[in-house]
């Protein structure tokens, strides 16, 4: 049997300071956006929608969200299956790095 150096999982740190400012602000988009969108959502809520825009608005979240799941699923089977390993040319005699390779 071969011996194969035991590769140990890389150690993760804390945050560091631009990713904790990065988390903030992203943090903060995402409550201005959810209380724009509650805001919109309640002062509209005197106007009445007819059963076709119901039925509309139904299709297009469903077909929405068939799609989103769809390109997730083929991002995947693409990833595991080998097919982005070489997309370009010029990467494919490189060798493969690991965490512990060091420029």
């Amino acid at each position: 049997m071969q011996n194969l150096p035991q590769e140990k999982p890389p150690e993760r740190g804390s945050l560091s300071g631009s990713q904790f400012v990065s988390l903030g602000v992203l943090l903060a988009i995402l409550i201005v956006t959810v209380v724009w969108a509650t805001t919109v959502w309640t002062s509209s809520s005197n106007v009445a929608m007819s059963k076709h825009g119901w039925i509309a608005l139904g299709l297009g979240t469903f077909f929405s969200l068939v799609i989103g799941c769809g390109l997730m699923a083929l991002m995947f089977y693409s990833s595991r299956s080998g097919h982005d390993d070489a997309a370009t040319p010029k990467f494919v005699d490189r060798p493969e790095r690991t965490y512990h390779d060091t420029d």
